[in-house]
């Protein structure tokens, strides 16, 4: 087995060696610090390593396997890549500003330390914008991170350093947060497998598990090893009030689809979806059709009226206010699309904003509930366009799909009303690739807390396309 096959091994496949004794923890560590010295100047997808640290863990963790009889652990000597925004003990979280360059943790939060416990070796952070407020991966502590298969365009966010390490073969594994798709985004993106699961599913940090629009969740770049770390990490956790009691223990290998009923819209009646992306999404479907699903088109009833300015409002009222309270203190050190987005949030000051977005949640509700009724799934694109370019301004006035002008933060992408709509689990997975050779992907979207039903859709999907990074050549082509 090659170098490069080595870093793009699945983390169940690894595991499987390490206990056969043909691949080690060490060896497999020190391929991927080895791909990182050598790719990672291109796309620029990590904030702080931890690779010594990793080493001795590494080799910890091949004593372990190669001792007779020992019980090793679930993810005993998996490298996982922890976005920069969720807490890991002794190890300063940034959240992608510099004014944080200095806060180390003394906890790791809930998702991360399950992680942990169950043997994987956190070895390495993953970039991701100022305080994970954008679909862009930029900041002015870490640079620009690119997207491995074309490093003009960007890997989306704010988890989008995780997506790029995936796709480049600089993780086996990796975690994301998703307030607007963070998680989602760059899945698509970067193609490869993301999940956001209901609200409460996984334990989090504070304040974060308070927020119903945000998800923490796995990254990965097979079906399988999305469920093995949703498994882990799933369940309530005493220190975090919103985790729920219940689990749901997610399959790992494909079964048949036959008679599964699958609604989609392409555009949610009103969204400018970029010709590339339409058409793998239609190219998705007729797999699902001859795995033998009724797929069938839906309209929604959803309007850009119901849907706009929502995230917007919640975040002007909630999770982007604290651009307002670091700006007073630290403007010098923010990058300017969170000052501008402090000014933003300035404007909105009235104390029913919050709500409103609830409202229009409940709305959106009273038809893709009745869909969701009537269907196993629903799927939709994941980002109308493949993605933006790597240094892309998301307050540009003139950012365009089409021809046609829209919102230059959310208007690229179709992942915000899950947030909005918190309970339904969403699954987002890779459906080709764009004329630029950046990757396109599709949402399947289940109903509140079926977490299973859509994994099982995935798991069909993905079999009869014979899995993605698989071989050389469905894989960027770094040098």
């Amino acid at each position: 087995m090659s170098n490069e096959d080595l870093c793009y091994l699945s983390a169940t496949e690894a595991l499987k060696l390490f206990k056969s004794r043909k691949l080690s923890p060490r060896e497999l560590m020190a391929a991927l610090i080895a791909r990182i010295e050598r790719v990672n100047p291109k796309v620029n997808c990590f904030a702080d390593r931890y690779f010594d640290e990793a080493m001795d863990q590494a080799r910890a963790a091949e004593a372990r396997y190669m001792k007779r009889g020992a019980r090793t652990l679930p993810l005993e000597g998996i490298p996982v890549a922890v976005k920069d925004a969720q807490r890991v003990a002794g190890k300063r979280t940034t959240h992608g500003s510099l004014i944080f360059k200095d806060t180390v943790d003394t906890h790791s939060d809930p998702a991360i330390e399950r992680l942990q416990t169950a043997g994987a070796i956190v070895f390495a952070r993953t970039t991701t914008p100022e305080f994970c407020l954008s679909g862009i991966t930029a900041s002015r502590i870490w640079g620009i991170t690119r997207n491995p298969w074309n490093t003009d365009w960007g890997p989306g966010g704010s988890s989008g350093g995780s997506g790029a390490a995936l796709a480049a073969g600089l993780t086996t594994i990796a975690t994301g947060t998703d307030i607007g798709g963070s998680i989602r985004i760059p899945s698509a993106a970067c193609g490869v497998v993301g999940f956001k699961p209901p609200h409460g599913r996984n334990p989090d940090g504070a304040p974060a598990n308070f927020d119903r629009f945000n998800h923490c969740g796995p990254m990965t770049r097979s079906l399988a090893d999305a469920a093995l770390m949703q498994n882990i990490t799933s369940g309530p956790h005493p220190l975090d009030h919103d985790s729920i009691r219940a689990r749901v223990k997610l399959p790992l290998t494909a079964a048949a689809i036959k008679g599964m009923k699958i609604a989609y819209s392409v555009d949610f009646g009103y969204v400018e979806v970029d010709r590339d992306v339409r058409q793998n999404m239609m190219l998705a479907l007729d797999v699902f059709r001859r795995l033998g699903a009724r797929v069938e088109e839906v309209d929604l009833g959803w309007s850009e009226e119901v849907d706009h300015d929502c995230l917007h409002w919640y975040n002007c009222m909630n999770f982007g206010r604290q651009t307002i309270w670091y700006q007073r203190d630290y403007a010098d050190l923010m990058t300017d699309y969170a000052l501008k987005f402090a000014e933003a949030a300035k404007r909105n000051t009235a104390m029913d904003d919050v709500h409103r977005p609830w409202q229009r949640a409940h709305l959106m509700y009273q038809t893709l509930g009745p869909v969701l009724a009537k269907h196993d799934a629903f799927i939709c694109p994941t980002n109308n366009a493949p993605s933006v370019r790597a240094d892309h301004d998301p307050w540009d006035p003139d950012y365009r799909i089409n021809g046609k002008k829209v919102d230059p933060e959310f208007g690229w992408v179709m992942t915000h009303q899950f947030n909005m709509l918190h309970n339904c689990p969403v699954l987002a997975v890779p459906s080709g690739h764009a004329a630029s050779g950046v990757p396109t992907g599709i949402q399947i979207v289940g109903r509140t807390w079926d977490d299973a039903r859509i994994f099982k859709a995935g798991l069909a999907y993905e079999k009869a396309l014979g899995g993605w990074y698989t071989a050389k050549g469905k894989r960027p082509q770094l040098g």
